[in-house]
């Protein structure tokens, strides 16, 4: 905005007032500017000189002025933070500092003093969120009782999401997001039956497992493998890396015939198990080993129309694993079946190396007819986006 010249000088001089903390001057100064019209630039010096004066509740009159004329104002929204904090309304402050941090500037853009501030907020706003959580659960202790285990898992959960503390899972599918399928980081086990008969296979397979680890160990590539030039965003550490390497017994819909010979009793049972069929897509099945002191850094999966069954197999010491908001420890000889488009990351810290059995299936809120759908709608559209050579002729 140009202003008249004599305004202009009136707002510099008023600025130099606030630098040399004259706040009385630089009042005198707006004031004489003001007759001009009023500016936003003017009203938020007002508010400064004010909070200077000591007069917060003016001051914050006068900031929310200034977020009439520009309600989407990152500093007004701080300094308007900071003067319900001088007035003894925190929760107001809260709620203001939130709504500020929603449209703040990248940080390395911004002079350290407001880093500061906007650190300072962040702060305030997760102590509150834990005061209000710790609040929320205290009123509803004696009425846990009567939750069984999963659903006061989920009602927890609800709790610190509502408190703000944690943010809702979501799906983030790489490749298909499917509509209508629930969020649910761990599936509830009734809805996968043979869940037991695999249970009940963990020696067998760690028999078929401990021969391969024994005789072709060199077999298992790293999982992470990006081309020479791709991004490898935060892979770095473990592309191209056996600290966290696979043996494919299914890859990509394709039966690894080599890999299935050397473990038939695994392979025939993953056969008689209701695996994800996609031609060019699934299933895939593997043995995955994580070195020791590794971790897999937070990624996504590529589609909701099939989950992620792990059973463990080798587990020399504590071993993390999350989804979403949700964090289990692995027990051998216990599976569980989740959806890789959430949020996920796992932990082996042991000394030694972890070792578990992963397949997809089908998610279960899909009928027949729509897994022959979905499958040839994805098959189609991959043969579209195939690249085809210009020809030559």
């Amino acid at each position: 905005m140009t202003y008249p010249a004599e305004q202009e000088r009136l707002l510099v001089e008023a600025g130099q007032a606030l630098a040399r903390r004259d706040p009385h001057a630089a009042l005198r100064l707006l004031d004489q500017a003001d007759q001009f019209g009023k500016t936003h630039n003017a009203t938020l010096n007002r508010a400064v000189a004010l909070r200077l004066l000591g007069d917060y509740h003016a001051s914050l009159r006068v900031l929310d002025d200034a977020l009439d004329m520009r309600p989407y104002d990152f500093m007004a929204l701080l300094a308007k933070g900071a003067m319900l904090e001088k007035i003894n309304q925190t929760k107001a402050a809260v709620e203001v500092y939130r709504n500020a941090l929603k449209i703040a500037p990248p940080r390395a853009s911004c002079p350290p003093g407001v880093v500061s501030q906007m650190d300072y907020a962040s702060s305030l706003i997760d102590r509150h969120a834990r005061a209000l959580a710790e609040f929320m659960k205290d009123r509803i202790a004696p009425l846990k009782a009567d939750l069984g285990e999963a659903s006061r898992d989920r009602f927890e959960e609800g709790l610190e999401i509502y408190a703000g503390l944690k943010q809702p899972p979501k799906q983030q599918p790489l490749l298909l997001n499917y509509p209508r399928l629930p969020v649910i980081p761990f599936y509830d086990r009734t809805l996968f039956p043979w869940l037991a008969r695999l249970e009940e296979a963990t020696p067998v397979i760690q028999a078929e497992l401990a021969t391969l680890l024994e005789t072709a160990f060199d077999d298992f590539s790293p999982y992470i493998a990006y081309p020479k030039g791709a991004p490898v965003n935060q892979w770095g550490e473990l592309n191209h890396s056996r600290k966290w390497s696979s043996l494919f017994l299914w890859k990509d819909g394709l039966r690894q015939d080599e890999a299935c010979a050397r473990a038939p009793r695994t392979a025939a049972l993953l056969e008689s198990l209701p695996m994800a069929d996609q031609e060019g897509f699934a299933p895939t099945a593997m043995f995955s080993a994580l070195q020791p002191k590794t971790h897999i850094p937070p990624h996504t999966g590529s589609s909701n129309v099939r989950l992620l069954t792990h059973l463990p197999l080798v587990l020399p010491g504590p071993a993390r694993f999350r989804v979403g908001n949700t964090v289990r420890e692995w027990e051998m000889g216990r599976a569980w079946v989740f959806d890789d488009t959430i949020e996920h990351e796992a932990w082996n810290e042991a000394d030694a190396m972890r070792v578990i059995l992963i397949f997809d299936v089908w998610n279960p809120y899909l009928d027949d007819g729509e897994k022959r759908l979905i499958t040839e709608m994805m098959k189609a559209q991959r043969e579209f986006t195939i690249d085809q050579a210009p020809s030559r002729n």
